[in-house]
């Protein structure tokens, strides 16, 4: 009953910038996690970010001091803002929100770092 709709992915140079966005509507539980996981092709799904109603983070050690996670309670949005991305960033971004009730999945935005 949650829908999430990813924005933002394409294709950057290295060392460049992109910035993310998750929307989630439908049965929105008030305390939840939103956050951000990738995965490239032939390797498992990783967590990049999550971020709670209270504002704490946590970060995969990979992306700490280059991307920053944030979100908007009022419009149920997360952002991923990718700061010197770097080719080993390049894979598919899913949007994750999890409550009580259950985990729930975007489809996924590609993100593609090449010169």
């Amino acid at each position: 009953q949650v829908q999430l709709v990813e924005s933002g992915g394409g294709l950057v140079q290295p060392g460049g910038s992109l910035r993310l966005s998750c929307a989630a509507s439908g049965s929105i539980f008030s305390i939840n996690v939103m956050g951000w996981y990738r995965q490239a092709p032939g390797k498992e799904r990783e967590l990049v970010a999550h971020i709670y109603n209270s504002g704490y983070t946590n970060y995969a050690d990979f992306v700490k001091g280059r991307f920053t996670i944030s979100r908007d309670n009022s419009k149920n949005t997360v952002y991923l803002q990718m700061n010197s991305l770097k080719p080993e960033d390049t894979a598919v971004y899913y949007c994750n929100y999890q409550t009580p009730r259950g985990t729930y999945w975007g489809k996924g935005t590609l993100v593609t770092v090449s010169s």
